[in-house]
């Protein structure tokens, strides 16, 4: 009788142990680099929602929402169990904001409809970023993080480069060529400020590119070309105006000559794109811009009547306002008859559909209108900790660095005629905190929490 060799029967015996040890690697990365966290917060962002988004006059908990309440959850859990410490400076920045919150939803008009802003409020303003700030700790971790924000952003600017060109976009002029990414109609704007953000990402990154070969200044030439296309298929004005301000104050602080270069390439490509395009969407957008003051359209004027409503609420509430999430409530009665009752979406998922308008749409008047000078200081406080910061930290050939006062270039110039909301606002809450991670320059840390190192 014949016998098998043994060997045959024990050849795959060490393969489960290269398993086990692979798995054990990787599990102690995840522990040594909690920052992976933040990089699959990134992520669910782009997760579309379920169901058809509703109307706009609930709370719409996303992916990206459920993966914050995770992160937070891991930040308190090391916190609690002492392997990280919050540090005294970090608890004076963000603690006016969630006193403020507090305060100004205790004097609401309305108690119970201002509690789920109030949590949205905390969320992105105070745990996120917190979060953020205590689980990422040096340069690597920062890498991640804003590694991940530029993996989003390509993602959805191809798939709605893909969306303006085989016409499933959302419907602007009759037809369906909007990009909007994976976020729909429903919100429309969320896809530009993905890619707003991924852009400033990749532009700091391009600046100091030549440092790492040859080779990395065409692949991030190329990333930049595929998210500006993107970018100008989103249709989106006020993104190109945050993003211009925020990439001239990239370029200007980087280098001066090289910021007059790209301001006379870029004015180039935009009357070679004139003549390409004709009157196209693109370039009827663009005008209207510069048309907004003296003949606004339907979309411009419904905005100036309602930071004019807004602007009256906080005169007659000036000190706590009318309470988070009630503008709405006091809409009407402070508005005048040219508002319209609302916009509307409309894209092959999810068909037409007319949206509420529950905001003034800029977030320095819906914070004044809803919690007053109270709020508006406690808002007020984390930008101007974490501009500080930037300020005297500053290393201009830092791509970090230039990613965060970017960054808060983009925020603080959109929110003049723009306010948070729908599922960007996590990615929002992230990057705050990223940009509050380089500002505060903390020790790299360690597994135990002791500082050690400039960091960041």
């Amino acid at each position: 009788m014949t016998t098998l060799p043994r060997h045959r029967t024990t050849a795959a015996a060490p393969y489960p142990g290269r398993t086990a040890r692979v798995s054990r690697r990787v599990l102690a990365d995840l522990r040594g680099r909690p920052s992976w966290l933040v990089a699959a917060t990134v992520a669910c962002v782009g997760v579309p929602p379920g169901g058809d988004g509703g109307d706009g006059t609930g709370v719409q908990v996303t992916a990206g929402d459920v993966a914050s309440a995770v992160l937070v959850a891991a930040a308190a859990l090391l916190v609690a169990t002492r392997r990280i410490a919050v540090p005294r400076r970090v608890c004076w920045a963000f603690a006016p904001a969630a006193v403020a919150f507090g305060v100004t939803t205790v004097a609401s008009t309305d108690i119970a409809s201002s509690m789920s802003g109030f949590v949205r409020d905390v969320q992105i303003f105070v745990l996120v970023p917190l979060a953020v700030v205590l689980l990422v700790r040096d340069r690597r971790d920062l890498g991640i993080v804003f590694g991940s924000v530029l993996g989003l952003g390509l993602g959805e600017a191809l798939y709605g480069i893909w969306q303006s060109l085989t016409g499933t976009g959302a419907s602007i002029g009759g037809e369906n060529v909007r990009a909007v990414g994976t976020f729909g109609a429903a919100d429309v704007m969320a896809m530009s400020i993905v890619v707003g953000f991924a852009f400033l990402v990749l532009t700091a990154f391009a600046l100091v590119a030549p440092r790492y070969g040859a080779a990395a200044v065409p692949a991030a030439l190329a990333g930049l070309g595929v998210l500006a296309l993107a970018l100008l298929l989103a249709l989106s004005r006020g993104s190109w105006i945050a993003l211009g301000a925020a990439v001239a104050l990239m370029l200007l602080v980087f280098d001066r000559w090289l910021a007059v270069k790209a301001a006379v390439c870029c004015a180039a490509l935009g009357l070679f794109a004139l003549g390409l395009l004709g009157g196209g969407e693109v370039v009827q957008r663009s005008v209207s811009i510069a048309s907004s003051v003296n003949d606004p359209d339907q979309s411009v004027s419904d905005r100036y009547n309602l930071w004019a409503a807004a602007g009256r609420i906080w005169t007659d509430h000036p000190v706590t306002g009318v309470g988070v999430k009630n503008f709405p409530a006091y809409r009407d009665a402070y508005a005048g008859i040219e508002l319209s009752s609302g916009s509307e979406t409309d894209d092959p998922v999810n068909g037409y559909r007319r949206q509420p308008l529950l905001s003034p749409h800029e977030e320095y008047l819906l914070v004044l209108s809803e919690q007053g000078v109270l709020g508006f200081a406690g808002f007020a406080a984390l930008p101007a900790a974490i501009l500080w910061g930037l300020w005297t930290r500053r290393d201009l050939r830092d791509p970090f660095w230039l990613t965060g006062a970017a960054f808060m270039t983009f925020l603080l110039v959109n929110f003049l005629y723009a306010d948070m909301g729908g599922p960007t606002c996590v990615l929002t809450g992230v990057l705050l905190g990223a940009a509050a991670r380089r500002a505060f320059g903390l020790g790299r840390g360690t597994a135990t929490g002791r500082p050690g190192g400039a960091g960041g």
